[in-house]
């Protein structure tokens, strides 16, 4: 059996090198973690930002990225004594819209994957405050399951897509509905600064073609579906993006959010959470 170092060593050298296809292809270390799952973190501790490895409450460190191969610097850190932050630093957001048939209402499905774009600077890590900026009275939570790309994809094919996620987060599309209506474009209503929420770990090694995505407005669980319930599933959306643009690693894909959402207010207190990945909470400042 390989005690904890020879674990961190066997797993993590070489990251995208090790990992192979299992289950809905999702791209894991050739050691996982006890339950079959690796979490990783970026966190900010002492004025220093790492990548680590997530086993309950206790941060493995990491030296470099998790996405071109990083390494066990032996230091261990306690996960309430971190800051954590935005789980990877992606070069683009990419967003689906009406992706589940609970959120299409009474709207024709979509014919082909609908994807808008997210700036950088409306990320926002767990914990976080969201502020309304000026104007905005309608702004509603939109759970999601997230995608983390692992490798540059370009043009690849649907059956090759799954190869390309590293693994998958949490992630909170926050959106004013008034502007999402009334502007030509959704720049402000989708992009607003902390309206890109992400966290609070990444999940590698688990079947993302099925997992249970809640959201809870104060506690009450307002949305609530299985990613099994998505009207394009995840290699469609990968190949479909990749035709257009190229995804480089550590980008991340908003896959959508399921029923009906409602507005948020000041205090209030959302929480996505995704079946063995962790729950994702940010207050309304």
């Amino acid at each position: 059996m390989l005690n904890r170092r020879e674990f961190l060593e066997t797993a993590l050298a070489g990251t995208v090198a090790t990992r192979m296809g299992r289950a809905q292809g999702a791209a894991v270390p050739a050691v996982k973690a006890p339950g079959g799952v690796v979490k990783y973190v970026r966190y900010e501790l002492g004025g220093r930002i790492s990548y680590g490895l997530l086993t309950g409450e206790t941060i493995e460190e990491l030296r470099g990225s998790i996405l071109s191969g990083a390494q066990p610097t032996g230091n261990r850190h306690k996960l309430a004594d971190v800051r954590l932050l935005v789980p990877c630093e992606p070069s683009k957001i990419v967003a689906a819209g009406l992706n589940y048939k609970s959120h299409v209402g009474g709207q024709p499905a979509p014919t082909k994957p609908e994807f808008f774009l997210k700036t950088l600077s409306s990320l926002l890590e767990n914990n976080g405050k969201i502020v309304f900026p000026e104007g905005a009275s309608n702004v509603h939570y939109e759970g999601e399951m997230v995608l983390v790309i692992g490798k540059r994809a370009k043009n690849v094919s649907i059956a090759d897509a799954p190869n390309y996620v590293f693994g998958v987060t949490c992630g909170n599309d926050v959106s004013e509905r008034d502007w999402q209506k009334s502007d030509l474009q959704w720049w402000r209503a989708k992009s607003s600064d902390t309206f890109g929420c992400a966290g609070p770990c990444i999940a590698v090694g688990l079947n993302y073609g099925d997992l249970l995505l809640q959201t809870r407005l104060n506690g009450e669980v307002r949305q609530s579906a299985r990613t099994s319930d998505l009207l394009y599933d995840v290699p469609t959306m990968i190949s479909f993006i990749s035709r257009v643009m190229t995804l480089l690693p550590g980008d991340l894909v908003y896959t959508g959010t399921p029923g009906q959402t409602k507005p948020m207010k000041s205090g209030d207190v959302v929480e996505v959470e995704l079946e063995g990945v962790g729950i994702l909470r940010n207050m309304i400042a």
